[in-house]
């Protein structure tokens, strides 16, 4: 889940005098262990300012805390993350504390690389997540990584936009599809959208949101998973296309942008709406002019609200000689204050009810945040997660395929078949 954002600086700062008070020590050195008995190696990929500042922060807080373990902070990259995890693993190299995504640690509990931290991570830990979510961290039975933080997709709205069009701003947990759709119709007037989304890269929002409508996609777990596109499956592609070619609510530009490009337009209101990641908030709170008033609209709903969760996560390398104390590290990290700070540099949901409890406390419910982090209850584990050649599935087949349906070059039952024979090609059933 890599995501590009900065916090605002006072609340960021708060957060960490709280949580930080009294520790001493940088935390800051790549260089050997500190002359304790243990040095553990944590390999980050935090890269926002504020999220460094936080994380490093909390590793000196707890090797003051702890001085015959002494945790030292790696800086890794989201970039080329996977493939240094691959040689690390291979070469016996690998951190003892890894911080990376459920979504791709699946492979590497699979060929037992991963720790079982299922009877490492404190009680405290466990029952302060929801199942859902610790759904997606869980192979074969054992849970491999804490999950950390998490986005959702929500509705972005230009409040001046929706009243002008005699649209009322909606309220509440969650928002009905069609009451969605007759807005963005509503507010397509006089040279401006109702709906600017930018799906360059479609896949991975329309499986989270097509849960809206039962879609599944998958069948099964692991290599030996079966996909079926039925109805539920083709009914937010459906949509989406009819509001881009029938409703001509739907700028069919942004369908070729990314969500910052479109974002960028928003700002300079040419969209009354845009679906973005949660955290486009940041960009909101920071950039907007002062008469622009915005609001982050509630979840999309139709069967139901959810979508999928994909956490950033904490696991420990099966390789590790000291697991015990590095799983130790991760109940730390996980700590409230702690896990808040870091949520508040990324503009990110935290995975844990305390952690959201106090972002809400740091951030005194401004900038979207009390919406935002409701979000977070309607985030479960989806089929495709748990499925072994999903992400080549994806890259090579489905985006493509997607990109030609929303572009109005391929039909519905096209883009269907498109989809299950790309999926007897990548994984041979």
């Amino acid at each position: 889940m890599k995501i590009t954002r900065t916090v605002v600086a006072a609340v960021s700062a708060a957060a960490l005098a709280i949580t930080l008070a009294g520790c001493g020590g940088s935390g800051d050195d790549n260089s050997g262990g500190s002359g304790g008995k243990v040095t553990l190696k944590f390999q980050s990929l935090a890269y926002q300012d504020p999220t460094v500042k936080a994380t490093k922060a909390i590793v000196a807080a707890w090797n003051k805390a702890h001085p015959d373990v002494h945790v030292q902070y790696v800086q890794g990259s989201w970039d080329s993350v996977q493939d240094k995890l691959v040689t690390q693993f291979q070469g016996g190299t690998a951190p003892d504390i890894i911080q990376y995504e459920a979504a791709a640690i699946g492979q590497f509990a699979d060929q037992g690389y991963l720790a079982d931290l299922s009877d490492k991570l404190s009680s405290q830990v466990k029952s302060d997540i929801s199942d859902g979510v610790w759904k997606t961290v869980t192979v074969d039975g054992k849970i491999v990584a804490a999950p950390t933080l998490l986005q959702s997709y929500m509705v972005f709205a230009n409040t001046d936009l929706l009243k002008r069009a005699g649209v009322t701003v909606p309220s509440g947990d969650t928002w009905s599809w069609d009451d969605f759709q007759a807005a963005a119709k509503s507010a397509t007037k006089n040279g401006v959208y109702g709906l600017g989304w930018g799906l360059s890269q479609p896949t991975a929002s329309v499986l989270s949101m097509g849960m809206n409508f039962g879609a599944s996609y998958f069948d099964g777990t692991g290599s030996d998973a079966t996909m079926k596109v039925g109805d539920a499956e083709m009914e937010l592609p459906k949509r989406i296309h009819q509001m881009t070619y029938d409703d001509k609510s739907l700028d069919p530009v942004t369908l070729t942008q990314s969500g910052s490009d479109v974002m960028s337009a928003f700002l300079k209101g040419k969209y009354a709406m845009t679906v973005q990641g949660s955290y486009a908030a940041q960009t909101l709170a920071e950039n907007a002019p002062k008469n622009f008033h915005w609001a982050v609209l509630p979840m999309l709903s139709a069967q139901s609200a959810d979508q999928s969760a994909d956490p950033q996560t904490l696991s420990v390398a099966a390789q590790s000689k000291h697991a015990d104390d590095a799983a130790d590290f991760i109940n730390f990290y996980m700590q409230a204050k702690n896990l808040a700070a870091v949520a508040e540099g990324d503009w990110l949901i935290p995975a844990s009810t305390s952690a959201s409890q106090q972002v809400a406390t740091d951030t005194k419910n401004a900038n979207g945040w009390p919406t935002i982090l409701a979000s977070g209850t309607h985030l479960v584990a989806a089929p495709f997660q748990s499925v072994t050649n999903y992400p080549q599935w994806k890259d090579q087949i489905a985006t493509p395929a997607f990109q030609k349906y929303l572009g109005n070059k391929i039909s519905d039952s096209a883009l269907a078949k498109e989809l299950e024979d790309g999926w007897h090609s990548v994984n041979g059933n």
